[in-house]
């Protein structure tokens, strides 16, 4: 029986920050999907990682990053990327979660990074605000840089579900990175792959039971 519905915020609750890394890579004439290749490649103890766990500051962080993407044949400054890290919050994900709560445990847990202001990173205030209401919706949020495990170690899935008291098995996790959901699927969770905002409602209501229209 589903007990907890555990939701990454990028990507799921807002759109995914890959559409602008895609088109600052167009802007730049840099290859396809290079910004995921630098992030992919020792993904565990890459700039990116060690910045999503609080081990280096934003300015070793765009030095790191400025260095491995060089290594790749294309230098870009990781203070640019986090500033593309903000997307638009969807109001059709929002609404479901406000559904979700009123039956299931609800947190969120996040992968971020330790600059901006909290979960919604690198917004302007107005964005921010718009952020903070939706983190207001959850019963917990935990954050990657907060407690230095980041998705998709298996023991950041251990302390999410020691956090709201339940058993993986008795978990709905949604994500829109298949490498995050792997470990989670693999500890007894019903996980959602997010690729589209209709698709993610579907599969949420009938993983739920509940109905989104």
């Amino acid at each position: 029986m589903i007990k907890a519905i555990l939701w990454d915020f990028g990507g799921v609750l807002t759109s995914s920050p890959f559409e602008a890394f895609a088109r600052y890579e167009s802007e730049r004439g840099l290859p396809e999907n290079f910004v995921r290749t630098i992030n992919s490649t020792n993904p565990d103890t890459n700039a990116w990682a060690r910045f999503e766990r609080s081990e280096v500051t934003l300015d070793e962080f765009d030095t790191l990053f400025e260095a491995e993407s060089a290594a790749l044949g294309h230098p870009v400054s990781g203070k640019d990327i986090v500033r593309l890290l903000g997307g638009d919050i969807r109001p059709n994900m929002v609404n479901a979660l406000k559904i979700c709560r009123e039956k299931y445990i609800c947190t969120c847990l996040t992968n971020n990074v330790a600059a901006g202001k909290g979960p919604g990173m690198t917004r302007d205030a107005a964005a921010q605000a718009d952020v903070q209401k939706v983190m207001g919706l959850f019963g917990e949020v935990i954050e990657s840089s907060k407690i230095g495990l980041r998705k998709p170690d298996p023991r950041i899935y251990e302390y999410a579900c020691g956090q709201m008291g339940v058993k993986p098995e008795e978990v709905v996790y949604l994500d829109d990175l298949g490498i995050n959901l792997k470990p989670a699927a693999a500890m007894g969770m019903t996980t959602i792959k997010v690729v589209s905002e209709a698709q993610a409602l579907r599969d949420l209501s009938a993983a739920s039971g509940l109905s989104f229209s």
